[in-house]
């Protein structure tokens, strides 16, 4: 799959909610100044353009990254949102699958989204498998922002 370039804006981020913690982080690396924590409204700035997603993965880490892609407007962000969320699972399937050889729920979840990004399972499946997925993603944090990395693109 070909890498993209997916940014969101900071008034794209405050419409979706964004933590004060995380959208202030965000700023003060924006600004190239030391992030301080103690505050707890959103600090005023006028960035207007684009930002890229790769700079809230390395600014504010992983977490915030996956959140802050509900606001990218792009046509291909679902399908490779799914694809992201499998490649974390992936990542542990092994580690899972020899504590729990007899439960194979993450390896089918991971599938199912699989065939979902591909429009070849339902949305009740893809409900089904969703929670496993991501189950299984959180556990593999120190591999995510390499999966992340490997679709996402300057």
């Amino acid at each position: 799959m070909e890498k993209q370039v997916f940014t969101v804006t900071l008034a794209q981020l405050r419409k979706e909610g964004a933590c004060v913690s995380g959208y202030n982080k965000l700023v003060c690396s924006l600004q190239g100044k030391p992030f301080d924590c103690g505050r707890d409204t959103y600090i005023r700035y006028a960035h207007k353009g684009p930002i890229n997603l790769l700079h809230i993965l390395e600014s504010n880490g992983v977490d915030d990254c996956l959140w802050a892609l509900r606001a990218v407007k792009h046509v291909e962000r679902d399908r490779i949102a799914l694809y992201i969320a499998c490649d974390c699972a992936e990542a542990v399937l092994h580690i899972y699958e020899t504590e729990r050889p007899d439960d194979n729920r993450p390896r089918y979840a991971v599938e199912v989204a699989r065939r979902f990004a591909d429009s070849n399972a339902t949305q009740e499946e893809l409900a089904a498998a969703s929670d496993a997925a991501w189950a299984a993603a959180s556990d593999a944090s120190a591999d995510q922002a390499k999966i992340i990395k490997s679709y996402l693109t300057e």
